[in-house]
Parts: structure tokens; C-alpha cells; sequence
């Protein structure tokens, strides 16, 4: 019996507001909760791009320093470290815009 009496209420509580009294907040919350993932989305997707940007800058710099190395005929065991070093940097840098585009 006491199973009977509480969905009454809760159909009393339905038709009477319109719906449940606790939905009005949960909608509530929910958008403000997908504004913020919304906002976190956007953030990690700029934090990746400003982290692929920093990594290509860095693979521009070692690959001038590849450059340099290579017209001033320095040792080869030196350029292939160089040009070791920016190829880490470019695949960083690759791997880091793909990450922000699957977002």
C-alpha cells in the first residue's frame, strides 16, 4: 500500500507543476554544464594549437641551425643530431594540431 500512496503523489506532483519538481534545476544544470564543456572544449583546443605553433617554431629553429651547420661544414654525427631534433619537433608539432582537429 504504501507503494500506491507515493506514486499518487508523485502523479499529483506531475500534473500539477507540469513536471517533476526537481527537473526545472536539472535543465538548469545541465546547460550550464554544457556551456562549461563548451568553454573546456575551446580552451584544450587552443592549448594544443598555441602547443603544435610552439613545437613548429622550435622545429623552424633547429632546422636553421641544421642549415647553418650544413654551409659551415661541421661534423656530420653533429647535422644528423640537429636534424634529429627537428624532426621530433615536427612530428610534436603534427601530432599536437591533429589532437586540437579531433576535438
Amino acid at each position: 500500500m504504501p507503494a500506491a500512496a507515493t506514486s499518487a503523489t508523485d502523479d499529483s506532483r506531475t500534473t500539477t507543476t507540469g513536471a517533476r519538481a526537481g527537473d526545472s534545476d536539472a535543465t538548469n544544470h545541465s546547460s550550464a554544464t554544457g556551456g562549461f564543456r563548451r568553454v573546456w572544449r575551446a580552451l584544450k583546443q587552443l592549448f594544443y594549437e598555441m602547443t603544435g605553433a610552439a613545437f613548429a617554431i622550435l622545429a623552424l629553429v633547429w632546422l636553421n641551425t641544421a642549415f647553418r651547420a650544413w654551409t659551415r661544414d661541421t661534423a656530420h654525427w653533429l647535422l644528423a643530431v640537429v636534424l634529429a631534433v627537428a624532426a621530433i619537433f615536427v612530428f610534436f608539432a603534427v601530432s599536437s594540431f591533429r589532437r586540437a582537429k579531433k576535438i
